[in-house]
């Protein structure tokens, strides 16, 4: 029986909290409009978008001999030792004197990502920044520049730029819906935590069956809530009878 009674209450509390959220349904939708607000707002004021152009080089050609396949062992392997040289400090800072850049390699590091599609000997060189033209001008010189440097340090033909990079039309972050959905999410969730939390921490007893269930006593009877008597509504009401009856 015991066990019982601990999953009444369980389904009780539960109901409650479901009441508490609906009764204040408007108030976590204000919230959850409001968090949403502020996070397209401060997208749109305040965080820099960032364009991102792309590179492609091919990793190997036809002027590669067999031998130098052995050496360098192909595949995968090869891929990355083409993107370790890439990122030297060496080729960064070649990159930054030649473009006269306002950053040092790391900042410079930072911005670039190597990706290799599946299956293929192709390797693309992507550079992030705030200037649509000037993502453009770094992947196509450190393309370039890391193109030459692989050749002189790996004795090898330089790997061939396939595709130079394009300026983006449209920046790749931030994602203004994406901001948005997690604002209104924010707000929905703190709304709600707020809500469940004042609910679970109000003691207070509001009904005959509060009374039964934390005190374990029985009501005999209850007094109805007259707000309108407490503020003097009804005795102004009731003048007003009076006065209508002695005009009669």
């Amino acid at each position: 029986m015991g066990k019982t009674y601990d999953d009444d209450e369980i389904e009780i509390d539960l109901k409650e909290l479901f009441y508490a959220l609906k009764k204040r349904i408007l108030i976590i939708l204000a919230v959850l409009v409001l968090g949403a607000g502020i996070a397209g707002v401060y997208t749109k004021l305040f965080v820099t978008p960032m364009y991102s152009a792309t590179s492609t080089i091919l990793v190997l050609t036809k002027e590669t001999t067999l031998s130098s396949l052995a050496d360098l062992q192909i595949g995968s392997q090869l891929t990355q030792d083409y993107s370790i040289l890439l990122t030297t400090r060496t080729v960064l800072e070649e990159v930054v004197d030649n473009l006269g850049l306002d950053m040092d390699y790391r900042q410079l590091k930072s911005s670039i990502s190597i990706n290799y599609p599946d299956d293929t000997r192709i390797m693309e060189i992507t550079v992030s920044n705030s200037d649509p033209e000037m993502a453009k001008a770094i992947v196509d010189e450190l393309a370039a520049a890391g193109s030459e440097f692989i050749a002189d340090q790996m004795e090898v033909v330089p790997p061939k730029v396939v595709e130079e990079g394009e300026v983006p039309a449209n920046p790749d972050s931030p994602s203004m819906k994406k901001n948005v959905m997690i604002g209104a999410l924010a707000g929905l969730v703190v709304s709600a935590g707020i809500i469940i939390l004042m609910t679970v921490m109000d003691d207070t007893l509001k009904s005959e069956d509060d009374i039964e269930r934390y005190l374990g006593m029985s009501t005999l009877a209850s007094v109805p809530d007259r707000k309108d008597y407490i503020s003097g509504k009804a005795k102004k009401k009731s003048k007003k009878k009076r006065r209508r009856k002695r005009r009669k």
